[in-house]
């Protein structure tokens, strides 16, 4: 079982973070970098938080190393080559002051599509300081569709704005039947509440879409506190709602494993 969604918030310990893991049933996952400062005031230089998640997840079999990436800052198209050049395997984004179709942010995703690399986009309330929950509407989006070639996922299935979420990949599907070529995920890292969890995924895997290699799985844990009751429970909760839709076994593989891969790799 991977879990594609694992923040660095803080420096902490490799050996623990990697015993929590295994003690939650994870033998894989996305280690997301250290965020950048216009995000929590951290101090940490570019260098430093690329230098920290790759260390992090060094010689660790499965486990890849995304940047966590302001796109409106003004070197971050050379900051994309950096990361690139250093073995990073994809990139963390969250539209904190802006709406994604912004100009500089799209030349900076184009950046990241020129190099095959995928993108996890936060989606849906933002639970930070700023008015800035707008920015992240699924909706908002649809801009990516003029980036041809690059693969990203939706983190959270849009929560709350789910429905609009579902929607949006829709329109990815039809997008690459007319030759796009580009690729949406949705994550379905909570995000949602447990009272809603199984209307959301019920809706994802009943709306008639094909989304079974399409879907990634993750927990929001971060690396210095990795909580292994909380990953077992929603493992069991979701796990719960996938044998209530008579999932098959092969699907739910798929889930909970191999699409992390098909996202990272294409």
């Amino acid at each position: 079982m991977f879990d594609s969604h694992i923040h660095m918030m803080k420096e902490g310990n490799k050996e623990d973070f990697y015993h929590s893991v295994h003690e939650a049933g994870i033998t894989g996952g996305i280690v997301l970098s250290l965020p950048p400062g216009t995000f929590d005031n951290n101090t940490y230089s570019i260098s430093q938080r690329l230098e920290k998640v790759l260390a992090l997840t060094e010689n660790k079999e499965n486990f890849f190393p995304f940047y966590f990436i302001d796109p409106l800052e003004k070197d971050a198209r050379s900051q994309v080559d950096a990361a690139v050049s250093l073995g990073i395997a994809g990139f963390k984004i969250m539209c904190i002051d802006d709406y994604p179709d912004n100009k500089t942010a799209m030349r900076v995703y184009e950046r990241i599509a020129y190099y095959d690399k995928p993108v996890l986009f936060h989606s849906g309330i933002l639970w930070n300081s700023k008015n800035s929950s707008n920015f992240n509407r699924p909706a908002n989006f649809e801009c990516l569709i003029n980036v041809p070639g690059l693969r990203f996922a939706l983190a959270h299935v849009g929560w709350p704005w789910y429905d609009e979420c579902l929607a949006v990949f829709g329109k990815y599907i039809h997008s690459n039947l007319c030759g796009n070529n580009n690729t949406m995920f949705i994550d379905v890292t909570p995000g949602t509440p447990e009272i809603y969890r199984k209307e959301v995924l019920e809706k994802l895997f009943r709306i008639g879409y094909d989304v079974e290699d399409f879907v990634i799985w993750g927990t929001d844990n971060s690396c210095e506190n990795y909580n292994v009751e909380w990953t077992r429970n929603w493992a069991r909760i979701d796990g719960d709602i996938f044998r209530g839709l008579e999932l098959a076994g092969e699907q739910v593989g798929k889930i909970f494993e191999n699409n992390m891969l098909k996202f990272i790799r294409g």
